[in-house]
């Protein structure tokens, strides 16, 4: 490769420090600065790749501090319909057991294309549920 001649201005402390290190066997005063300077560019260039993921690291702690938020929600959702449903379905005889199985089936495979036309046409139950509370919220 190539190199390219320079002529710099250096404080004499920094001068003594090269010319020293370039006295040792193997070294030159060109492969020191051009080491140091080789090192400088990479350290510099390091600044903006931390601040990118800085930026980045931000942007995941706010999206799990909003899916942390979701997980409550819907874990509070979830035991309320639990403790509700448990109070208040009295146990069936044995002999209705099967007929409620069968409407329980249906019920649920409704549940579950209810649940996959919301999600196909983007409805979301989380902003509804939000939009609800800060609504009630502002009632006097």
């Amino acid at each position: 490769m190539k190199k390219s001649r320079r002529h710099v201005y250096l404080d004499k402390a920094i001068f003594e420090q090269l010319d020293q290190l370039a006295a040792t066997p193997g070294a030159t005063q060109s492969s020191i600065v051009e080491a140091a300077l080789r090192s400088y560019f990479q350290t510099q260039g390091a600044g903006d790749v931390d601040a990118k993921i800085k930026t980045r690291l931000e942007k995941f702690s706010g999206q799990l501090g909003r899916i942390e938020r979701d997980v409550g929600i819907v874990m509070e959702s979830l035991a309320l319909f639990v403790r509700f449903e448990l109070m208040v379905t009295a146990p069936l005889p044995e002999a209705d057991q099967a007929t409620a199985r069968a409407l329980a089936h249906d019920r649920f495979e409704e549940f579950v294309t209810s649940v996959s036309r919301r999600l196909a046409n983007g409805k979301n139950f989380r902003a509804e549920l939000l939009a609800r509370a800060t609504d009630q919220g502002a009632q006097p």
